[in-house]
């Protein structure tokens, strides 16, 4: 125990916390650099004494998936520490968001371009559903940019293993506006369809420069979705009537995406369809998507580096609340069980408080 000790307190010393840059309910984030090299991190500390039965179980699956997914389109975990109460995760300092791009419209998106953002999402994607995990958080501020361009999945905060077909698990998972059909009504077994359903917002958000569906409430945004692709029938997506939020909506005719989207390809329209399809199981994978023939088509994917980036420097990145956790349900409606059983003993060690 005591070399356990002495290991944290060595891990910890060597990094610094320069100024806070983000703060929640469940955690704040730091700007900081590696003592060592002068690198600049990101320390993300979570506020474990706030609950009754110590470190809460989501910052522990955080810590336990960001340690198994090791692929270049995923945010790297660096390192891990304790301090008192508080865990403290060390990541790689990303200060630039797939919002920020989108939202800045002194930047032209070209075909090229968007294609290149949506074959880096998709890995990530397609790495983490081989690994069987969920991210249930994708929306465009949690795709951070590195400086050479490359697009990379974070805040892993909501994430789940879905290996086993029986687990139950929370359906209030996911931004409203990326938010799944089958969430929305209640769902509490699902797949890697509440991913796609997500990419295919940003997607669509890539090439409207807006939000594709943005509701207010829940019911707003099934409203929103029927009449962006028309009113879902049984034969179109078989048994969602019987989700326990299930609600009859007005009927919506199907709109054509060409309608709404007339300068895009119909390789591109073709892929988006597939990716927002309401039947889960109809929607198309990550590895199905990444060999479709929006892919195989030029123009070819812009290389990361020539990507469009701010054009003025930014500030170091304001992470918003919900990135830090604020979203969360309340406590008694996260999965169970947790972590489908005990944390693994590479987990266990890095989680010594001292």
């Amino acid at each position: 125990m005591e070399a356990a000790a002495r290991e944290n307190e060595a891990i910890k010393a060597s990094y610094s916390k320069d100024k806070k840059i983000g703060q929640g309910t469940y955690a704040d984030v730091f700007l900081g650099h590696q003592r060592s090299t002068g690198r600049k991190i990101a320390i993300k500390k979570i506020k474990a004494g706030q609950f009754k039965d110590g470190l809460d179980m989501s910052a522990i699956r955080e810590v336990k998936f960001l340690q198994e997914l090791r692929h270049p389109n995923i945010i790297e975990l660096l390192d891990v520490f304790s301090s008192k109460s508080n865990l403290n995760l060390v990541l790689e300092f990303l200060d630039t968001d797939l919002e920020l791009i989108i939202k800045d419209k002194s930047l032209l998106f070209q075909p090229a371009d968007i294609k290149s953002w949506m074959l880096m999402m998709l890995k990530g994607i397609d790495f983490c559903h081989r690994n069987w995990v969920l991210h249930r958080d994708l929306k465009p501020n949690n795709l951070l940019i590195s400086k050479d361009g490359v697009l990379r999945l974070a805040d892993f905060g909501l994430a789940r293993e879905f290996a086993d077909p029986r687990a139950r698990m929370t359906s209030q998972v996911v931004t409203r506006w990326y938010r799944a059909p089958e969430l929305l009504m209640g769902a509490r077994a699902y797949c890697g369809g509440v991913d796609i359903w997500a990419a295919g917002c940003i997607f669509a958000e890539l090439l409207l420069r807006v939000p594709y569906m943005a509701g207010d409430t829940d019911m707003h945004q099934l409203s929103l979705i029927c009449k962006a692709l028309g009113t879902p029938t049984e034969a179109e997506w078989p048994g969602h009537k019987k989700l326990p939020d299930y609600v009859k909506l007005p009927h919506e005719p199907k709109q054509q995406l060409h309608m709404l989207f007339q300068a895009a390809s119909q390789a591109t329209l073709t892929l988006l369809g597939q990716m927002l399809k309401f039947n889960p199981l109809s929607r198309v994978t990550a590895r199905k998507a990444l060999s479709s023939y929006y892919f195989a088509t030029d123009p070819r994917p812009t290389p990361p580096d020539n990507l469009p980036k701010p054009t003025a420097e930014l500030a170091p990145r304001a992470l918003p609340p919900e990135a830090l956790g604020h979203n969360l349900p309340p406590k008694r409606e996260l999965d169970s069980p947790s972590l489908d059983g005990a944390p693994s003993q590479k987990v266990a060690r890095k989680l010594l408080f001292v």
